[in-house]
C-alpha cells in the first residue's frame, strides 16, 4: 500500500450521514427505488442495508468478505430470477453516491488536502473494489443459473423418458408425443443406463402415445432395441399405430427378433405380471 487513509473516520462520517446517503442513493437509482419493496418481498433482499454492508467492505478494503457477499448475492438473484438490470443500476448508483460522500468528507474534514495523490489513489481502490464485486456477482449468478438450467433439463429428460418399474425385473417405458433426434438420443442413453442400473430383464416400450415419428427415428429405435438385447434384456413393443407400421413396411424395417409385440400395454402388463 503506497498510502494510508483513515477508514474509521470515513465510516464514522458515512454513518453520521446515513439517512442523507440513502436518500441520495435512491434518487440516483431511479428505476430501482420503486422496486425496493418488491425485491425485498420476492428475494428477501434488503437493498439499503446491503448497500451499507458493501460500502463498509469497500472502504475497509475487505476483499474476502466483499467477494463472499457478491457470490451470495449472485445466488440469491439467480434463485429468485431478480432483474439483473436493477442490480447493475443499483451498484452503479452506489458507486456514484459513495464518491459524492467521499467528496463531502474531504470538503468537511480536509482529509486529503495535503496530499491530493491520496484521494486519487483512494478513487482507484474504491472503483476496483466495486468492479470486483460486480465481477464476482455476475460469475456467481451465471454459474448458479447454469446449474438451475441443467437441473431443469435433467428433470425434463426424466419426465420425457419415464422408465417405470412394474416388478423387480420388469419395467415400462411409455413414450408420448413426438420423437425427434434429440429425444431419441436421450431415450438411448437412459434405456441402456437404466437396464444396467436396475438389472431390468424385460422392458415394455409402449408407443401408443407417439404422435409423430420419422423413418430415421424408427431406425434409431431399432438400434436401441439391438442394444437392449445386447445387455440381456428382452424388449416388448406395444401400441404400434397403423401409420407407424405403414412407414416401417414401406421402408423395409422389420422387428425380426428384436422385440416381441403386443397390441396394447394392458395386454403386455397382464401377460408379464402373470409370468412374474
Amino acid at each position: 500500500m503506497s498510502f494510508v487513509y483513515d477508514e474509521d473516520k470515513i465510516m464514522e462520517f458515512l454513518l453520521q450521514n446515513k439517512s442523507v446517503f440513502e436518500e441520495y442513493l435512491l434518487s440516483a437509482a431511479v428505476n430501482v427505488r420503486d422496486k425496493i419493496e418488491e425485491i425485498l418481498l420476492i428475494g428477501n433482499v434488503d437493498l439499503l442495508n446491503n448497500a451499507h454492508k458493501l460500502v463498509r467492505y469497500i472502504v475497509e478494503q475487505n476483499e474476502t468478505d466483499l467477494i463472499a457477499f457478491a457470490e451470495q448475492e449472485g445466488v440469491t438473484w439467480a434463485t429468485h430470477s431478480l432483474t439483473l438490470s436493477f442490480k447493475l443500476e443499483w451498484i452503479q448508483a452506489l458507486r456514484r453516491t459513495l464518491w459524492t460522500f467521499l467528496y463531502k468528507f474531504e470538503q468537511e474534514k480536509k482529509a486529503f488536502i495535503e496530499d491530493s495523490k491520496v484521494f486519487f489513489d483512494l478513487e482507484k481502490i474504491v472503483n476496483e473494489k466495486v468492479d470486483e464485486f460486480l465481477k464476482s456477482f455476475f460469475v456467481s449468478y451465471s454459474d448458479y443459473k447454469d446449474k438451475l438450467i441443467l437441473a431443469q433439463q435433467n428433470l425434463v429428460e426424466n419426465l420425457s423418458v419415464p422408465i417405470i418399474p412394474i416388478t423387480s425385473t420388469t419395467c415400462v417405458l411409455p413414450l408420448i408425443g413426438t420423437i425427434d433426434y434429440s429425444r431419441i438420443q436421450i431415450i438411448e442413453e437412459k434405456v441402456l443406463m437404466e437396464i444396467g442400473k436396475l438389472r431390468i430383464q424385460t422392458l415394455i416400450l409402449d408407443l401408443s402415445g407417439i404422435i409423430e415419428i420419422e423413418v430415421e427415428m424408427i431406425n434409431d429405435l431399432m438400434k436401441i432395441l439391438d442394444g437392449t438385447a445386447m445387455m440381456g434384456c428382452k424388449a416388448v413393443v406395444t401400441g404400434l399405430r397403423p401409420e407407424v407400421v405403414t412407414k416401417m413396411i414401406r421402408s423395409g424395417i422389420q422387428l425380426d427378433n428384436k422385440a416381441e409385440t403386443k397390441g396394447t400395454l394392458q395386454q403386455a402388463l397382464k401377460d408379464y405380471l402373470v409370468v412374474t
